[in-house]
């Protein structure tokens, strides 16, 4: 995984990206009919019930729009909100939190959708000892954020990007030439470029599980696809060889069978790419 100095670096890359997209040279709105002496104070206001994701991001973006404004939190990421809590006021320069609100706002309504869906997914797992994982199924450019969010809702993150982690999926094999040939240059590869990355490597079936296990220094297994009976299988092949991870096609219906099966996480893009935004609004006091 990234270190947190990366993670930083990846947010504030986001907001600065995001506030040169819609700024410009000028919110012209304000700046024609609000004196730059005028101050005032917003209530971020939940009309949804979930879990908040993002406070600790607008404190971020405010800070950076104008480092003089200033958050009062109610709540923090995480909390269980319902229509009509208030998360925070903001109190400062009028201009500031006009020009702010919109980046606030998209980021926290998506954050808090991902946290509120993650969240749905890690009860349904409860006392199976299966964690949830997110995968790379983000949207361009704010990944970081996303990701952010998963973990807000009790999930875990799979890797951050193609550099922080060797994962070889059906089409590296099959380009490669097969599975054991793939495994082996990844390991030279590693070794002769000083790398160390942990290894995951995905199967389609029990024979490439056996394969798979004829090699060592692979960190964990990708069952994708397996129906219930198959996954049970696999799992008991591996056992404590490496660890195990479910994916392709699971849903909220059929989660708790595949953790049932003993794997140790199961990888759903559904938590990032089929969300629907948290409803929320910026509302002068």
């Amino acid at each position: 995984m990234i270190s947190e100095a990366q993670f930083n670096l990846e947010i504030e890359g986001i907001i600065k990206n995001a506030i040169r997209e819609d700024v410009g040279d000028g919110d012209h709105s304000s700046l024609a009919c609000i004196p730059d002496t005028a101050t005032g104070k917003a209530k971020l206001l939940v009309k949804d019930d979930g879990v908040i994701a993002g406070v600790d991001f607008a404190k971020q973006v405010f800070n950076y729009v104008d480092s003089n404004l200033k958050v009062e939190s109610l709540l923090k990421d995480g909390d269980t909100v319902k229509y009509g809590d208030i998360v925070f006021y903001v109190e400062g320069s009028s201009q500031s939190i006009l020009k702010a609100e919109r980046l606030v706002l998209n980021a926290m309504q998506r954050m808090s959708a991902i946290a509120t869906k993650t969240n749905y997914f890690v009860n349904l797992l409860e006392g199976t000892g299966t964690k949830i994982l997110d995968t790379r199924k983000t949207t361009p450019g704010i990944r970081a954020l996303e990701k952010w969010a998963v973990k807000i809702g009790g999930g875990e993150n799979h890797r951050f990007a193609l550099y922080d982690m060797i994962m070889l999926k059906d089409n590296h094999i099959d380009f490669c030439g097969g599975l054991t040939q793939a495994i082996e240059k990844i390991k030279k590869y590693l070794k002769d470029n000083n790398k160390d990355l942990k290894i995951i490597v995905e199967a389609r079936d029990l024979n490439e599980i056996k394969e798979i296990l004829k090699t060592e220094g692979v960190y964990r297994i990708l069952i994708d696809n397996f129906n219930y009976e198959d996954t049970r299988t696999a799992v008991k092949l591996i056992g404590n060889t490496c660890l195990t991870e479910s994916s392709g096609g699971i849903n909220e219906k059929t989660i708790r069978q595949y953790a049932e099966c003993g794997v140790n996480y199961i990888s759903s893009g559904a938590l990032t790419h089929s969300v629907y935004n948290m409803d929320l609004s910026l509302k002068a006091v």
